[in-house]
């Protein structure tokens, strides 16, 4: 069985981010941990027919897509993206997510939502395992199993997209660590938001490659207000089931594929994709899979 704490967690080395007054203090942050008999497990358990039909994540009813389009421009992008897949043990469904290597001191972390690590009522998903650089069932460098999953405490009895923020702590492949296999994108909290960003993910229509490929949006964020904490940010582009977990890129350079993170998609409404804003909860979040 995997174990569930919630730790205090402190708000330490700030990477790209503007301190902020409340970056001093600490916040509960929900942890699931797996021993290593369970990351052997995960590992076995994603057979390429398991791959094959895990269901997209998502929270709410389905949208169709709006101009995405799938990502040619190689760069660091192309293998710090990759597909998360999961099994729920309540419902014993499989399905998948997007994610993202972000760096660390660990070298070790994957950016995504909280959706896809954990339910609203705080049940763990297990056999979590990320996949960077996912094209069509191939696996170019290996298939990372989680030893941890850190999630923002404010996501348990709360569905709000604002607290959809997660990061999960992978182990190695061949010994080497995820971010000295792919490379990781930079990673900011508290950034100033309406900036033009990218957002990138596997969705699961037709038109996205049926989740077999990474496609992106790009545009200006707004706020369509209504959200707790601080908010969530959209662009007027939707990436389907899926996609959820895939990055928000601020400062992204389309020529290197290098950018800083800024927010994970969450959900979609109308003509619209949004992510939950990286503030100190989330960074709160992040420092404990650091530690991971």
């Amino acid at each position: 069985m995997f174990l569930r704490r919630l730790v205090p967690a402190t708000l330490a080395t700030l990477l790209l981010l503007g301190a902020s007054a409340q970056a001093a203090q600490a916040a509960p942050v929900g942890s699931a941990e797996f021993s290593a008999e369970q990351q052997s497990a995960a590992l076995a358990f994603w057979t390429p027919q398991r791959l094959a039909s895990a269901t997209g994540a998502d929270t709410g009813a389905a949208i169709a897509a709006t101009s995405p389009q799938r990502w040619t421009g190689g760069g660091l992008i192309s293998s710090t993206a990759g597909k998360v897949f999961f099994h729920n043990p309540k419902t014993n469904g499989t399905y998948a997510c997007s994610g993202d290597a972000v760096n660390s001191g660990n070298r070790s972390i994957v950016a995504t939502a909280g959706h896809c690590v954990v339910d609203t009522d705080g049940t763990a998903y297990d056999n979590w395992v990320f996949i960077p650089g996912y094209d069509h069932g191939n696996r170019p460098h290996g298939t990372f199993a989680a030893t941890s999953l850190h999630w923002e405490s404010q996501r348990i009895g709360d569905s709000d997209a604002a607290w959809d923020a997660a990061f999960a702590t992978v182990g190695t492949v061949n010994g080497r660590k995820l971010v000295d296999t792919v490379g990781g994108q930079g990673i900011g909290f508290d950034q100033a938001p309406g900036q033009q960003v990218y957002s990138f993910g596997y969705g699961g229509s037709d038109a996205e490659g049926r989740g077999e490929q990474l496609n992106w949006c790009t545009g200006t964020e707004f706020n369509p207000g209504g959200h707790a904490g601080g908010g969530v940010w959209g662009i007027p582009c939707v990436q389907t089931g899926g996609s959820s977990g895939g990055p928000f890129l601020q400062n992204f350079d389309p020529a290197t594929g290098v950018g800083t993170q800024i927010g994970n998609i969450s959900i979609s409404a109308g003509d619209s994709e949004y992510h939950p804003y990286y503030g100190w909860e989330a960074h709160a979040a992040y420092d404990a899979a650091d530690r991971g």
